[in-house]
Order: structure tokens, then C-alpha cells, then sequence
């Protein structure tokens, strides 16, 4: 701080970069707060002018959601990005732990083929996915829901994890060979546990895109199966936005993610930072 202070131009870079994460901070926050301010106002004293920053608060709009069973729809979207994540965080961890270790041919060349799927459209996706799910019965369930977000989670999976083995030294493992141990002993015991970051990313990264999913859930769910972003967007009835209940219902699909981001904050940071992609 001394040599900041005998600096004027670092100081003047800090303020400058400071008063830069100020105003990148009130841009993304401001819209957070005013929806969580509004989601506690009425309908009309969302629309007041100028706006009462101070005010009583009701839980009348959360209840107006609790009467149309968002509880449902809540458990809805929390199994199924839950389910993505079990599935693709393991398969992602195995796959990607073979094409860092394993001694074949085209190693690049398939690790290519599998993220090149993920950059697929969803609606060129959505399509074949919708006839192969009414031809097993898969419509309108959560598993089917959980298939789907793992469609596109699980590449991103397998390309994650591979980069944080392959920084992962392979001399560690040997030392397990050598002792007699096997593959998946070294996997299990040395490798996965040093990569515990990379895997919570990964995980965080795969629930994320799963709990803020709208075109799979409102193509293949319907009724009881719906997940909250479906729900929320069929508030827009003939009459207008019912603006109260979308409020609070962007706040119940906002905070549980603010809540984990907040929760696995070091672990996501150092899981970003473990591996680089090759």
C-alpha cells in the first residue's frame, strides 16, 4: 500500500480499475435487487414513480406461487438438474480420466468429436430427442428430463475432467501401480480426490445449465413434470405479465443457485483455475 501511495500512476490505475468493478457490479447486481425488492411489493407499488426504496414488504405474491404449487415445480427442477449432475459429473469423471490416461489412437480426435457435440443448437437436438423419448415412454417424466440436460452437461464434463487429470502427476498413480494396485485404485484413490475442485466446478457448471433450462423442460415435460422456468414464462396470460409472481418466481429460481455459487465459492474458483483446456 506504501508504494501504491509514492506511485501516482498505480494509484491512479487502481482507483480507475476499481471505479471500472464498481460500475460492472452495479450492472449485473442492480437488476438482482430490483427483482427481489419487487417480488415483496404489490402489484402497484412496483410501478410507482419514482420508485420507494423504502416500503413494507408482503409474501403475498410468493403465496399467490405456493397456491399454484410451486413447491412442485421446484422439486421438479431440483431432481432433475440433481439427476444431470450425478450422471454427468460420474460418466464425465471416467471418461475423461480414460482419454487423459488411457494409450490409443486419436486420443485428440475423439475428445474433439465429443465437445463438437456440445455446440450443437439445442433445437437441432430437440427434434430426434422428442421422437426417441415418445418411443420409450420417457414424455413427460423426470428421467427423461435428467437424459435430456445430460445430453448437453455431459460433454462439457468429459472435456473438463480430462484437462484436470491430465495436470494431475502421473507419477503419483505409478506409485500405486507399482504396489500392485489397480486402474481404477489409482483413479479412485489418487486422482479423483486430487481433482476435487476441478469435479465441483464441473458439477456446479452441469447444474447450472440444467436448472436454468427452458426448451428442453417446455418441449418434453407438460403438467406436473413442468420445472420452474416453464412455469414462470406461462405467466404472461391474455391480460398482461403478472409482474408480482414472475418477480418472485425469478427470485426462487435465483437464489438457490446464489446460494451454492456462495457455498462453493473457493472450490469453484480453484476448480476454474485447475486445469486448462489442451
Amino acid at each position: 500500500m506504501p508504494s501504491i501511495r509514492r506511485n501516482p500512476k498505480r494509484l491512479l490505475t487502481t482507483a480507475i480499475i476499481l471505479a471500472l468493478d464498481l460500475i460492472v457490479l452495479a450492472w449485473f447486481a442492480f437488476p438482482l435487487l430490483w427483482m427481489f425488492l419487487s417480488a415483496l411489493k404489490t402489484q402497484a407499488g412496483m410501478f410507482t414513480m419514482p420508485p420507494r426504496w423504502i416500503f413494507e414488504p408482503t409474501l403475498a405474491n410468493f403465496q399467490i406461487l405456493l397456491d399454484r404449487g410451486a413447491l412442485l415445480y421446484f422439486r421438479n427442477s431440483l431432481v432433475a438438474s440433481l439427476g444431470a449432475v450425478v450422471v454427468a459429473t460420474t460418466l464425465g469423471s471416467l471418461a475423461g480420466y480414460g482419454l487423459a490416461r488411457g494409450r490409443f489412437r486419436h486420443t485428440k480426435d475423439i475428445s474433439w468429436w465429443i465437445i463438437t457435440t456440445r455446440m450443437a443448437p439445442i433445437p437441432a437436438v430437440l427434434v430426434p430427442l422428442y421422437g426417441i423419448f415418445r418411443g420409450v415412454g420417457l414424455l413427460n417424466t423426470l428421467p427423461g428430463l435428467i437424459v435430456a440436460f445430460t445430453t448437453f452437461s455431459l460433454p462439457l464434463a468429459v472435456w473438463l475432467m480430462m484437462s484436470f487429470f491430465r495436470d494431475v502427476p502421473k507419477e503419483l498413480e505409478e506409485a500405486v501401480w507399482v504396489d500392485g494396485g489397480t486402474v481404477f485404485q489409482s483413479f479412485w484413490n489418487v486422482a479423483l480426490p486430487l481433482v476435487t475442485p476441478g469435479l465441483i466446478a464441473t458439477a456446479t457448471l452441469s447444474f447450472i445449465f440444467a436448472w436454468n433450462d427452458y426448451l428442453f423442460a417446455t418441449v418434453l415435460t407438460s403438467g406436473p413434470t413442468q420445472t420452474l422456468p416453464v412455469v414462470t414464462a406461462s405467466l404472461q396470460t391474455m391480460h398482461g405479465v403478472v409482474w408480482g409472481q414472475v418477480m418472485s418466481m425469478g427470485t426462487l429460481i435465483f437464489v438457490p443457485v446464489l446460494l451454492l455459487g456462495v457455498a462453493i465459492r473457493k472450490y469453484l474458483v480453484r476448480g476454474l483455475t485447475l486445469g486448462a483446456i489442451k
